[in-house]
């Protein structure tokens, strides 16, 4: 017997699942990935953060990026659209839809002094397929230096409607 009444090779049997659960079950993996034939995404965009205790715009410029994780398929981008903080539309980036091929990537850079999206500006990106594909990553990058001091950052977007209605 091993520490109490339980047996010794209950006690292993315990160890081993609580071991799995910690290191996380490995063999989900291949069902963590998500298949879709079209998606509207928002993606938190900041023109600016503020720098404490006096509120001072420290600014930053992005890049919009969208990336086909699919091996086999192409995706086409409907649109990127640019919002400010209240929800204006300030851009259009594409005004013919892009198609971007197998693991192929594009971005989109807002540089540091274009500040008119404001700390709570943000992209809304559509894209199509004509079959099920892997979905795209499509996520923000804000970069910003100011006085020997940087800044970097990463806002994943979030899919806000299956499809790109």
């Amino acid at each position: 017997m091993i520490h109490g009444d339980l047996p010794g090779k209950t006690v292993v049997a315990v160890l081993f699942s609580l071991a799995m659960s910690l290191s996380g079950n490995h063999s989900s993996i291949a069902s963590d990935y998500r298949l879709a034939k079209g998606q509207t995404i928002y993606v938190p965009v900041y023109s600016n953060i503020f720098s404490a205790p006096r509120k001072i715009p420290f600014n930053l410029a992005t890049l919009l990026s969208v990336r086909n994780t699919d091996m086999s398929a192409s995706i086409t981008i409907v649109s990127a659209d640019y919002y400010d903080t209240k929800g204006k539309l300030v851009r259009r980036y594409y005004q013919q839809p892009v198609t971007l091929a197998p693991l192929e990537s594009t971005s989109i850079y807002i540089p540091e002094d274009d500040t008119v999206g404001g700390s709570g500006a943000n992209f809304i990106v559509k894209w199509a397929s004509i079959r099920e594909v892997n979905v795209p990553i499509v996520e923000s990058l804000m970069i910003g230096m100011k006085s020997g001091q940087g800044i970097s950052f990463v806002s994943p977007g979030q899919e806000i409607r299956s499809g790109a209605r």
